[in-house]
């Protein structure tokens, strides 16, 4: 183990700032003469894209052959935290034995818009699901003894412009969309790194934003480790390190090292700060030596079979109609486009893994002897139909009972580094599926994409499959889903819009040259949606099973939840079908006197296995945070009215059950009144109500001097009288008082309040 007090109390200054500089592109910066060793860090983080040879973050170079895992925006479809955790051990195992020390994942920025290019990488449009579903990847990664470095802190959203341009996000905003599944995963994993995002938020980077670096992540939330920042993300060195950005990466960069030399000489950065980091940067190394295991074995073969498992569990079936799926494998069955063959399995960029096999629908159904009528149907490198290619998949489809169109969005559509323009799927691709529908009565469309994507078809096609980017297995996970061989189980993680126009971002998304401001504030996905009572194509949440389930029996054990106090919700699922599946229940909050809240928020999940027949109770927890607010008056999380409603169902909007819970209010501080303060205001607070109706009635501005006409009743009805007097703030006492109303009485009165 490394002497750490001893290595910082002895390094030159000079040292200290090379350590927090890397050595390369992924390798932190030894002292040789110390004894201090570099250790490596790579790309993920649903596959390791360890680099073989000259290294760079692009892409560009080849990397080691590698299991590709499902993207983030399939797994999280799984609803399932264990399957994360699995494919974190797995993750850390590949790791082990590769010598790496920090897995750069998970991807864990809100889906705010469609449009962005790397949401494949990320998990959902949903602050709580995507905080467990890191958690889990986390617990996973580091049960190996490897590190995470949880990304992009924070308010990434977008591709565009994203090395400079400005998210102009209210705190509020913040605090409940994009910041929650990193204070999740904080507080409930302690990644061992956070890397800092490219982006500056409200108009400071954030690689040097003290306010997120250091008052949020490690005095509110108690991060321990090491924050490093994304590839070329440092601005100002100086500024970064007492911000608490630790790490810079790549490296070397002697001039941002001599910056920190010169800080510290001249007196502008206190050496404590730059100690500190070192501190961070040497147990991070420290922790992954004492426990690196190069000999670790990684069964490559065996990996490949997880992944197929967690690709079949995350797929989405989106429609069913009249139980066209599963198929009858002694059925002829056509499989037509190029994806077929050909599989869209992964994004572009730095996370682009390497694999070291594909297995595609047309090879997984070949390895088990099907015979499969194949036609191309397009050509994926151009959006454009060619009819010839066209004419070959309706003869293919017009001579088999079932043709399974596989469909989507090819590689130049979403990657890292720009985003889409549009939610259109290609022209090739509908002119493909509406060519064969008219030919065959019984179409089956898979999708591979990464991101939501327009289906003006969708209605006219009776099954669905939405497979995302399924992984280097994907085709035997398709495969495995069509023939019924695995219950479809996953659901939604994010909403289909109808339209690109419809999500609520529309109007500001990808900004201007200075940034983007977030005006759409806490309603993201689901949350506009739903209080908009919009119709969308397909609801967060939403998936089929090859089985039915019902729920029953939603109580809570307990009527109020005091602060600091856990309720207990529980519910009875059962699986009233014909085939064993999986069932995933969620459980919504909504605040029933709160027009400024979203309808309805998830609050909790839960994914269980069932044979037919059987039933299972189901427990939820919930917490004060899970009915919050933030209060930015306050600075505090809060509930501004007590009444509660839990709702249980299979998506947002498929809601079975519900049942009513109040929550107590934490006590806090009560914003003192101004004379700017509204007699609304005061009226809403019981505790001040009795004393403003009590002290008013003393005021002669308030009293009556003679019968009002009728032409005056005409005109100023008593609910016009009441609302003015709501809306009135207190010095308007003065203002309309005639001087009958002395500064003297209305200090009084503020005095009454405030005391």
């Amino acid at each position: 183990m490394l002497d750490i007090p001893f290595l910082i109390k002895s390094m030159t200054l000079e040292e200290k700032a090379s350590l927090c500089s890397g050595s390369d592109f992924w390798h932190t910066t030894a002292v040789e003469r110390l004894g201090i060793p570099s250790v490596m860090v790579s790309d993920g983080p649903h596959g390791l894209r360890k680099q073989a040879e000259e290294a760079d973050n692009l892409g560009i170079n080849d990397s080691i052959r590698a299991v590709c895992f499902p993207a983030a925006c399939a797994t999280a479809s799984s609803f399932d935290r264990s399957l994360l955790e699995k494919m974190g051990e797995a993750l850390g195992v590949c790791c082990q034995h590769e010598g790496v020390s920090v897995l750069l994942g998970p991807a864990v920025n809100i889906k705010r818009s469609p449009l962005c290019g790397r949401n494949f990488e990320y998990f959902s449009e949903d602050p709580y699901l995507t905080g467990q579903m890191a958690t889990a990847f986390i617990r996973g990664v580091q049960s190996r003894s490897v590190g995470t470095s949880i990304k992009h802190f924070a308010a990434n959203s977008q591709e565009h412009r994203r090395m400079s341009s400005s998210s102009n996000v209210d705190e509020k905003t913040l605090r409940e969309i994009y910041l929650p599944a990193f204070e999740t995963a904080v507080r409930e994993a302690q990644p061992w790194t956070v890397m800092c995002s490219y982006n500056r938020l409200n108009g400071t980077f954030a690689s040097e934003h003290p306010w997120l670096l250091t008052r949020v992540l490690r005095e509110e939330w108690g991060f321990r480790g090491l924050v490093v920042s994304d590839w070329g993300a440092v601005s100002d060195r100086v500024a970064g390190l007492a911000a608490g950005m630790d790490l810079e990466m790549p490296g070397p960069d002697d001039y941002n090292d001599q910056r920190l030399v010169d800080a510290v000489r001249e007196g502008r950065l206190d050496e404590a700060v730059l100690d500190e980091a070192c501190r961070r940067i040497l147990t991070m190394v420290d922790r992954y030596l004492s426990s690196c295991r190069p000999d670790t074995p990684w069964d490559l073969d065996a990996q490949h079979q997880l992944a197929a498992d967690i690709a079949s569990q995350s797929m989405v079936l989106l429609k069913n109609e009249a139980g066209l799926l599963p198929l009858d494998p002694e059925t002829s069955i056509a499989f037509i486009g190029e994806f077929a063959q050909r599989p869209r399995f992964q994004g572009g960029g730095s996370s682009h893994i390497n694999s070291f096999k594909v297995t595609s629908a047309l090879d997984a159904a070949h390895s088990r002897g099907l015979k499969v009528r194949y036609a191309r149907g397009y050509d994926s490198s151009s959006g454009t139909s060619d009819e010839s290619l066209v004419a070959e998949a309706v003869r293919a489809a017009s001579e088999s009972d079932v043709a399974v169109i596989f469909a989507g969005l090819p590689d130049s559509y979403e990657s890292e580094g720009y985003d889409r323009t549009h939610m259109h799927l290609p022209d090739s691709h509908n002119r493909l599926i509406e060519a064969v529908r008219e030919t065959n009565p019984r179409p089956v469309v898979v999708l591979h994409n990464g991101s939501p994507v327009e289906l003006p078809w969708a209605n006219r096609i009776p099954a669905i499959l939405e497979a995302y980017l399924g992984g280097q297995a994907v085709g035997e996970a398709t495969l495995r889903i069509l023939l019924g061989e695995v219950n479809p189980s996953g659901h939604l993680a994010e909403s289909f819009p109808l339209r690109l126009c419809d999500n609520p971002s529309y109007l500001y998304y990808g900004g201007n040259a200075s940034g983007t401001d977030y005006r759409e504030g806490i309603f993201v996905g689901y949350r506009y949606y739903d209080k908009k009572e919009m119709d969308v194509l397909f609801p967060f949440g939403h998936g089929l099973s090859y089985t039915t389930f019902s729920l029953s029996d939603l109580h809570v054990d307990r009527e109020c939840l005091n602060p600091g106090d856990v309720a207990t919700a529980s519910l009875t699922v059962t699986n009233t079908g014909r085939r064993a599946g999986a069932a995933v229940v969620q459980i919504y909050v909504s605040e029933t006197e709160n027009p400024l809240r979203p309808l309805r928020e998830l609050k909790g999940f839960d994914k269980c296995f069932l044979q037919p027949g059987e039933s299972r109770q189901i427990r939820f927890a919930l917490d004060f945070r899970s009915f919050a607010t933030w209060d930015s008056d306050l600075n505090t999380w809060q509930c501004a009215s007590r009444n509660f409603v839990l709702s249980a169902g299979f998506s947002s909007r498929d809601l079975h059950l519900s049942c009513p819970i109040s929550v107590e209010p934490v006590p806090s501080p009560r914003p003192r009144c101004t004379l700017d303060t509204i007699f609304l205001d005061i009226k809403q607070d019981p505790r001040l109500k009795e004393i403003f109706l009590s002290a008013i009635k003393e005021l002669v501005f308030f009293r009556q001097d003679k019968e009002e006409s009728a032409a005056a009743k005409e005109a100023i009805t008593d609910e016009m009288n009441e609302a003015m007097m709501d809306y009135m703030p207190l010095r308007g006492i003065l203002s309309f008082g005639n001087n009958r109303v002395t500064q003297e009485q209305i200090d009084d009165l503020l005095n009454k309040l405030n005391s």
